[in-house]
């Protein structure tokens, strides 16, 4: 199986601060990967990489199999489909959620003069519905609440039928039955065959959805223990990555812990 994402003694160092320390790992084709850590761990500089938005200080990062620093990013990043607040932040005040997520198609977050195909409308069209932000297409995307930004982020990031797809922290700030929704939904999309490989970065155990495969466990820029997921979230492994002591438990493919 080819690796759709590949980290070799990935470090990140700014100023006297070390973001990441020697990281390596492979995402293959079909995985779906969850990055887990506690605040500071490295997990929203492991996406920016990811994405090719940050390069590293030391080390190499293969994307699609193309090395970064070797490749036109412009052209890589279409391929890439990346829902995260920091990139909703960037949505003009007077945009909609349409034109919020067909301008994905062209890699913008503002409709200026560029041209669409109708094709290209009612795929949007149908990426929101299926992501229940069907009746949101004309309402300004600030003005939506943090549970329905999330969905029409996440419409945007499969946008242009990306082959990998990044989430950095989507239930961040959702109240429980916005969480419970989204995190069911990414759990059903998590299991078609058809859906992108997939990388999600949070800080919660309860917000990893079902049928997720792999886990990246980081802890001060390091990697603690990665691999399936069964392995990887251990009482031992997440201990050692949050610095306490831990009950977990899983029922129906979720994780729940609780500090003891």
């Amino acid at each position: 199986m080819s690796a759709v994402l590949s980290f070799s003694n990935v470090s990140v160092v700014r100023g006297r601060h070390q973001l990441l320390k020697d990281v390596t790992f492979s995402v293959g084709e079909d995985e779906r990967w969850v990055v887990m850590g506690p605040n500071g761990a490295g997990k929203s500089t492991l996406i920016r990489i990811a994405s090719t938005r940050m390069f590293p200080t030391s080390g190499t990062v293969d994307v699609l199999g193309q090395r970064m620093g070797r490749v036109d990013l412009s052209e890589l990043r279409p391929a890439i489909g990346v829902a995260s607040a920091a990139l909703g932040r960037e949505v003009r005040e007077e945009e909609t959620a349409l034109n919020t997520v067909v301008t994905a198609a062209y890699g913008m977050t503002g409709r200026w003069r560029e041209h669409y195909d109708p094709e290209d409308e009612r795929r949007a069209l149908r990426l929101l519905s299926q992501w229940g932000a069907g009746t949101l297409l004309s309402r300004k995307f600030v003005t939506l609440s943090e549970g329905e930004r999330a969905r029409v982020l996440i419409a945007r990031a499969l946008m242009s039928d990306p082959e990998l797809m990044l989430l950095d922290e989507p239930a961040a700030g959702l109240d429980l039955a916005g969480r419970e929704d989204l995190v069911r939904r990414l759990g059903e999309f998590a299991a078609q065959p058809a859906a992108p490989t997939m990388v999600l970065v949070t800080h919660h155990l309860e917000e990893i959805p079902a049928n997720f495969t792999h886990a990246l466990l980081l802890g001060n820029g390091g990697i603690v223990a990665s691999g399936p997921l069964e392995e990887t979230m251990t009482v031992a492994n997440l201990e050692a990555a949050f610095g306490l002591k831990l009950s977990l438990t899983r029922a129906n493919g979720r994780f729940t812990a609780f500090a003891r």
